[in-house]
Parts: structure tokens; C-alpha cells; sequence
């Protein structure tokens, strides 16, 4: 059986914002997407909500087992970890308390390796601004099972931390600007 396209997103600093230029292009038929954004619990909901009104896909805050679909994307709630695996021919996701990780819950390195161990080369993994180095080593086992992996470039971060320590680890097959992320998951939603 052939894995659906995936797409996962990591980001802190200044992640609001580039996610929502990212969600607000996004077609119906983009594939499934999971975002790792720190943020924490009182606000992730209300911006959820509004990422939804604003965008033409379906953005919702992940619950534990929702399916990973088309036109659809899952953000982890501010405070829970997200992970990915793949059962009866789809993507779910796992939404659960855990220890911090990188100083951080939800940690997109956990995101990002799940999305590594069950899509391998059917994934797209992209690190955005931020602070510190969480999704790095996440990234490079992404990278290491095939997946495509980009980063934001340090002119259009806000905070080049993430990306800049997922580049410097070999991770990164590509720098771009935040403006052409989108174009991105287009393309790779098109083989």
C-alpha cells in the first residue's frame, strides 16, 4: 500500500504568524498537514479557531486520533505532545501529556520523527523561525528516510534559531523565504 502525502511543520518565534501566510494559501486539495507551534494552552485554541475562519482548508486543534487528511490541517494544542502513525491505510494522530522535551510540549522533534518512522519519503518536513533547536534532530531523521526537508532562510525569520541549527546538522536540503512555502507544499502535493 502506497502511504498518502504528509506534511509537517515546526515552529516557534514568529510561527504565528508565518503559519498563517503558509494555511491562508493552502488549496483543498493540499495534503494532510500537522503543525508543531509552541504556544501555549490558554491561546492555541482561540487561534485555531481563527486560522479556521481566515482560511479556505479545514484548521482545527488536534485531538487525540484524528485523522491526518486532504485539505485539512492539525495544530497541536498548546500544552499536549502530537505524534504521528499510520493504521488501516491513514495517518492518525496521538495527542497526550508527556515530559517536556527540549524544553518544550508539544516538542516538534516528536512530532517530526513519528512523521519520519511512519511516511519516510511519502513526507514533507519545514522548519520555520524560532528560537533554540527543537525539530532539529527531528528533521534530520526526516531527511534520513527519504523525506523532503525545507528550512525558512534567516532573512525572513523572525528568529533564525531552529532552522539555522537544523541547516547547520545537515537537515535542511533547502533554505527559502518564508514567501515561497507555500508554492512548496503545492508542488510536493503533485509528486
Amino acid at each position: 500500500m502506497i502511504h498518502p502525502r504528509i506534511v509537517a511543520i515546526g515552529t516557534s518565534t514568529g510561527g504565528t504568524h508565518a503559519i498563517e501566510e503558509i494555511l491562508k494559501a493552502m488549496p483543498l486539495s493540499c495534503p494532510g498537514i500537522v503543525i508543531v507551534q509552541h504556544i501555549p494552552e490558554q491561546i492555541s485554541t482561540a487561534f485555531t479557531k481563527r486560522l479556521n475562519h481566515l482560511c479556505r482548508i479545514e484548521v482545527k486543534e488536534a485531538e487525540d486520533k484524528d485523522q491526518v487528511k486532504p485539505g485539512c490541517a492539525l495544530i497541536a494544542p498548546g500544552g499536549k505532545h502530537m505524534s504521528v502513525n499510520f493504521h488501516a491505510g491513514h495517518y492518525c494522530v496521538e495527542v497526550k501529556d508527556g515530559p517536556l522535551i527540549n524544553r518544550h510540549r508539544p516538542s516538534v522533534d516528536l512530532l517530526f520523527k513519528t512523521v519520519a518512522r511512519h511516511a519516510g519519503d511519502r513526507a514533507l518536513g519545514i522548519i520555520l523561525t524560532g528560537m533554540g533547536d527543537d525539530g532539529a534532530q527531528g528533521l534530520l531523521e526526516m531527511h534520513q528516510a527519504g523525506a523532503r526537508t525545507i528550512g525558512q532562510d534567516p532573512d525572513s525569520c523572525v528568529v533564525y534559531g531552529m532552522p539555522r541549527v537544523a541547516f547547520e546538522i545537515g537537515a535542511v536540503q533547502k533554505q527559502i523565504p518564508l514567501s515561497q512555502v507555500a508554492s512548496e507544499i503545492i508542488q510536493f502535493a503533485h509528486g
